[in-house]
């Protein structure tokens, strides 16, 4: 490096050279520290020596010269009466040197406003007048502080909060997967289908997976709102035979004319969220050679009945199953007498959440003897004589019946049911407010019908604000109708629901599933709002039931402690936990 020299008039030369400047400052340091020494100050000597080796060129030369100045320094200390003070309360196997280096330490520690390191995380951090000093001698940081005061002091530390291992909702996810009975170790199958709704984006065809696999995508799919215009074709092939779309609020008029243009073969076909079923979509499926054997629609309420009516009539012909929900004011009584006239194959009909058909409607019903399941939830109030009527005309070939929300239906009705049908393997009748306790008992008493393996009798029971535990009708489903119901089906029962049955007493549950009872083949039981159920009810189901899966309890504050066995998934348990899906026995 070349040097720069200034000449000033009247003033001696001033050299730039770096290398003079910097031994310059070097000597006026060292003289400055023998200064120091000679009147005693081990401090300044400290302080000197460590500025002197910080500037000082060179590793080796720099770290002796540190060295040689701790050590006269430490020997200073020693003659202190600091460290003889320190040296008569310490420990009598603390060496020497360890105390006179904790004083040379201490005293050489940053100043407040000076930074420093943490001495047990290692964070940078400020320096305050109320820094704590930390077992090894260096400062710490405040929360570190506070966690050593606390143990100085004599108390645990506060712990920190544990970290979620497995991402939001990993709970959550957790639990759905056990009630949809996903539970152990995943199969192939299902690893495949995950992965590929993960990448949705990169599929192109599902090939020739089975109907069982196809429709399990599709369940996924719609239960991550995948479905959209532009996976529909994911499913859509032209040899189709069966479609079930279970969402499809992101499809549009044009996409479900698609359907229709690509699967020529389609039979069977399921749509739910069908807003965008149209006019114009039925008219563009009028126009096609397609012999639709299942029509299973839902939420299609701009489809107007007109366009019903020619449905049936171009279409009705092989028509088997016929499932309309949400349609509000376009599927009336006219509907079902045109299902008479068009339709002689057809053996399902479920008419839900409809606000047009009235009891003209129900007794119309009665006419379509070929109907072998029949499901109703209307809005209008429907009398118990229509209900009889349709069930006179129908009963000897059904199946299963389904009676949602009928509150006005009374004990004649069940006497229908009794007399009228033969082959019954489910019942569902809902929110009844007027069949009574002997009407249950009378229908499952004597019953020619052989044994149900589904029976949903939930919210039958006396509504009363005023009085609600007080039952002096024996309204709904009480003790006497559970223990005829459990008689006469138990053996072949796999689904029970008696949610909200408030009257059936404890005696009732005890002698059900008392010590001799066996329900070889129930698997669900639904039993929230029972308050009579406790841990030994349901102890006692645990043992009559040794296909029981899942049990749901909401409601029955009861229920404390009960060890549930593996393998069965206890739901509505009132506590923090609100599911045990594991016991010990």
């Amino acid at each position: 490096m070349k040097s720069t020299k200034i000449i000033l008039p009247d003033r001696p030369e001033i050299s730039l050279d770096p290398r003079q400047i910097r031994d310059d400052a070097d000597a006026r340091r060292q003289a400055a520290a023998d200064q120091a020494r000679a009147n005693g100050d081990s401090s300044e000597i400290a302080e000197s020596s460590t500025a002197a080796s910080r500037r000082a060129p060179g590793g080796s030369r720099k770290n002796a010269a540190k060295q040689r100045e701790e050590q006269k320094a430490i020997e200073k200390i020693k003659a202190s009466k600091a460290f003889k003070k320190r040296k008569k309360n310490a420990d009598e196997d603390e060496d020497e040197d360890n105390i006179a280096l904790a004083i040379f330490e201490q005293s050489h520690a940053p100043l407040p406003g000076q930074m420093d390191n943490c001495e047990i995380c290692e964070k940078r951090f400020t320096v305050t007048p109320y820094s704590v000093a930390g077992p090894n001698g260096g400062l710490l940081c405040a929360p570190c502080g506070r966690e050593i005061a606390k143990e100085r002091e004599g108390q645990k530390p506060k712990k920190k909060p544990r970290k979620q291992t497995g991402g939001i909702g990993a709970r959550r996810t957790a639990q759905s997967r056990i009630l949809d009975g996903d539970v152990g170790t995943k199969s192939l199958a299902t690893l495949c289908v995950q992965t590929l709704a993960k990448n949705v984006n990169m599929a192109e065809s599902l090939g020739d997976l089975p109907e069982h696999l196809v429709d399990k995508i599709g369940r996924i799919f719609s239960k991550r709102r995948l479905l959209k215009p532009e996976t529909l074709p994911l499913f859509i092939q032209p040899n189709t035979d069966m479609l079930n779309v279970y969402d499809g609020a992101n499809l549009g008029e044009n996409d479900f004319i698609s359907i229709f243009q690509v699967a020529t073969k389609l039979r069977h076909f399921k749509v739910r969220c069908a807003i965008q079923f149209k006019d114009e979509v039925m008219d563009y499926l009028l126009s096609r050679d397609t012999c639709l054997e299942t029509f299973y629609l839902h939420g299609a309420n701009l489809l107007s009945e007109s366009k019903w009516h020619e449905f049936l009539a171009a279409k009705g012909a092989n028509l088997r199953r016929l499932q309309a929900y949400y349609t509000d004011l376009h599927f009336g009584d006219d509907t079902i007498v045109e299902l008479k006239k068009h339709c002689p194959q057809l053996q399902r009909l479920k008419v839900e959440n409809n606000q047009k058909l009235t009891s003209d409607g129900v007794k119309a019903i009665g006419a379509l003897t070929s109907l072998e399941h029949l499901g109703l939830q209307v809005h209008h109030k429907i009398t118990s004589g229509a209900l009889i009527e349709c069930i006179s005309g129908i009963g000897a070939n059904l199946q299963t019946l389904s009676l949602k929300i009928f509150p006005d239906a009374d004990d004649e009705v069940l006497e229908a049911i009794h007399g009228q049908c033969r082959a019954l393997t489910k019942l569902r009748i809902t929110d009844s407010e007027t069949m009574t306790d002997a009407g249950f008992a009378k229908l499952f008493t004597n019953w020619e019908n052989p044994p149900l393996s589904f029976i949903d009798l939930q919210k039958c029971r006396q509504v009363d604000a005023a009085h609600p535990r007080e039952n002096p009708k024996n309204l709904g489903l009480c003790s006497d109708g559970f223990k005829a119901l459990m008689a006469h089906s138990g053996p072949k029962i796999k689904h029970l629901n008696v949610h909200a049955c408030r009257h059936i007493s404890r005696e009732a549950f005890e002698e059900v599933f008392g010590e001799n009872a066996s329900y070889p083949e129930l698997r669900s039981l639904e039993i929230s709002f029972c308050e009579e159920v406790n841990d030994f009810i349901l102890g006692s189901i645990f043992r009559a039931c040794p296909k029981i899966k899942d049990v749901n309890v909401f409601g029955c504050m009861k229920v404390k402690d009960v060890l549930v066995p593996r393998g069965v998934v206890l739901v509505g348990v009132p506590n923090a936990q609100g599911m045990v899906t594991e016991g010990i026995h």
